[in-house]
């Protein structure tokens, strides 16, 4: 059986909000695998255990650029949020947005060679990030970017540095800006319930399935409640079905938003700064004992 650790324990705590000891027996019973572990809770706990999953630590910028109808979503990242607010920092953040635009990157290593001054530092996109790592003091890299040139019109929301969304639609900009707003609010995965990802309504299933289980209940019932979990899932994460957030009546969901405004949402990309990325977590009271247990060693 795997060993689990201390770390292990605050780890699955820190995503799900758990208690310790219910964190510690999950992860014995997934014998060490913190996705299953993670589900289990889910299915103990029901969706408290998700309510820190979106928690994440490392710091950066997202950076929008539209000119016309291409338009670009980017994330730099850096490694406090401190720099996050620095001039310079934001600058080759929203330099590098507008580049995206204009020289239609493969890549993001491809984005390294495109031409670019900053302060002193340049030619290029790369010479500028080490420039400023120098200058700032502080490891900095370009993570992802989407890049739109379909046509279609385009609108973006910025939340701060910390959440932008682009949108491409074809009616009314306004109606596409408050869309935007909704979506960094709402945070749905997919613009309708078809598109939604296989992988992420199998892994609800899963879970709805295990906890159906436990009701005790005859097949047939189990079965639609399953099923009923299911749907409410892909309501609650799809964009055209979730309540529209400034709805005045509170029950309008996005789509009949959209139809009164006469306006069509063709897709969407949300970029949350450091979605996915694990960021170390210093321990200082255990970085403070193990200093002193050194010294008393060496005494």
């Amino acid at each position: 059986m795997a060993a689990i650790t201390a770390s292990m324990v605050a780890e699955l705590r820190a995503k799900t909000d758990a208690p310790m000891m219910e964190c510690k027996k999950a992860l014995t019973e997934a014998e060490g695998n913190m996705d299953k572990a993670e589900e289990i809770l889910r299915v103990k706990l029901g969706n408290k255990a998700g309510k820190a999953a979106s928690r994440v630590t490392a710091e950066g910028v997202i950076a929008s650029f539209i000119d016309g109808n291409t338009g670009a979503l980017v994330e730099i990242n850096c490694e406090t949020d401190f720099v996050s607010k620095n001039d310079l920092f934001l600058a080759f953040c929203n330099q590098v947005a507008e580049l995206v635009v204009k020289h239609n990157p493969a890549d993001v290593a491809a984005i390294a060679e495109l031409p670019l001054t900053l302060e002193s530092f340049g030619p290029t996109v790369e010479e500028v990030r080490k420039g400023l790592i120098g200058k700032i003091g502080e490891n900095m890299s370009i993570r992802r970017f989407k890049r739109y040139a379909d046509g279609g019109q385009l609108a973006a929301y910025l939340h701060g540095v910390r959440i932008g969304v682009m949108v491409e639609f074809d009616g009314d900009a306004t109606a596409a800006k408050d869309t935007a707003m909704h979506i960094a609010a709402m945070k749905p995965v997919s613009l309708s319930s078809a598109d939604v990802p296989a992988e992420l309504v199998a892994k609800e299933r899963s879970v709805a399935e295990a906890k159906a289980a436990e009701s005790g209940k005859p097949a047939e019932i189990v079965a639609k409640m399953i099923e009923g979990s299911i749907q409410k899932y892909l309501k609650e994460v799809s964009l055209l079905d979730q309540v529209f957030v400034k709805a005045a009546d509170g029950k309008q969901t996005v789509a009949a938003y959209l139809k009164s405004a006469n306006t069509t949402v063709k897709g969407f990309t949300m970029f949350v700064v450091g979605e996915g990325i694990e960021k170390k977590v210093d321990d200082f009271a255990a970085e403070v004992a193990a200093q002193v247990a050194a010294a008393t060693q060496g005494a």
